[in-house]
């Protein structure tokens, strides 16, 4: 009785352990290049920050002694109230809260147009529905100097100039980029889940909120964020439609307060200026995560 020949494992080349050698140095080579192309790129946005810091807690005479020292001796804790409290000439707690209820107002206006549109565009069957969308992507390419001058009218002629209005109103009627990146990360949700949910009864509301909503808190985090950092950053606007000390926002009261009075004092500035990064820094440390994979994931259909 003949038995069938037992399989023998493969002898492995003579070469093969040369050949895994060489991939791993090359990945390690690989990893050694992107972490010196980074770490100069990181040394080279986080100096600026540093040097802001520095300045805040020097005296004013260490801020042009030469050569200069970036750890100020001492440290001077006192130019964080100081500054803040502007010795009366800005209020930066009133134009905090203007900033901050400002940016709250189109944070949320946002959320709300912006997903309600971009669910229409991903989900919902109507005629000319894809030339609307690209007439939505058109609008991206119009720069905002070419409408600022028909955007102020407009604001004059409702009385709105010298409000919040302008700022605050416009947000609740979607942003064309905010509107694609919710659509791409839409197109990501499988089809089976609508069509079980329609099974079971749902309508677009429901579907909407059960389901599209909260798959999309990455994306959602990623538009907040945006939303959050160009808000209260915006120097622009309330610049153009603000006319009123009481009701400017914190990026225009702290120019005001370069040169107020006499010269500037530099370090008090760049107090304020660290207290008011601060929201930021934490905003984009604690949402990273949703922030990275909002954008990583949108545009990639499954």
């Amino acid at each position: 009785m003949t038995h069938p020949p037992v399989a023998q494992e493969p002898r492995k080349a003579k070469g093969d352990a040369a050949w895994y050698r060489s991939i791993k140095g090359r990945r390690a080579l690989a990893v050694l290049l992107t972490f010196a192309l980074l770490i100069p790129l990181g040394i080279l946005f986080v100096v600026p920050f540093f040097v802001m810091m520095s300045t805040a807690l020097k005296t004013k005479p260490q801020i042009f002694q030469f050569p200069p020292s970036l750890i100020p001796d001492p440290i001077v804790w006192q130019n964080f109230p100081d500054g803040w409290y502007g010795y009366g000439i800005i209020d930066f707690t009133n134009c905090t809260w203007n900033s901050l209820k400002i940016t709250v107002n189109n944070i949320v206006g946002n959320l709300v147009s912006c997903t309600l549109a971009a669910y229409a565009f991903a989900r919902l069957k109507a005629r000319g529905k894809n030339i609307f969308f690209g007439i939505l992507l058109a609008t991206m390419l119009l720069p905002n100097e070419a409408v600022l001058i028909p955007q102020y009218v407009l604001f004059r002629i409702l009385g709105w100039n010298d409000t919040h209005l302008p700022l605050m109103v416009p947000p609740w009627f979607g942003w064309p980029f905010f509107i694609f990146l919710l659509r791409q990360f839409f197109l990501t949700i499988p089809e089976e889940l609508v069509d079980a949910a329609k099974i079971d009864g749902a309508g677009h509301a429901r579907i909407l909120l059960q389901i599209f909503i909260p798959l999309s808190k990455p994306a959602l985090a990623t538009l907040a964020i945006f939303a959050f950092v160009g808000n209260w950053n915006n120097f622009f606007g309330p610049l153009l439609y603000l006319r009123t000390p009481e009701i400017q926002t914190l990026p225009v009261c702290l120019v005001q307060y370069q040169g107020a009075y006499g010269n500037t004092d530099w370090n008090l500035m760049m107090a304020v200026a660290t207290i008011t990064v601060i929201p930021v820094l934490l905003l984009f440390i604690f949402g990273q995560r949703y922030f990275v994979e909002g954008i990583a994931t949108s545009g990639v259909k499954r």
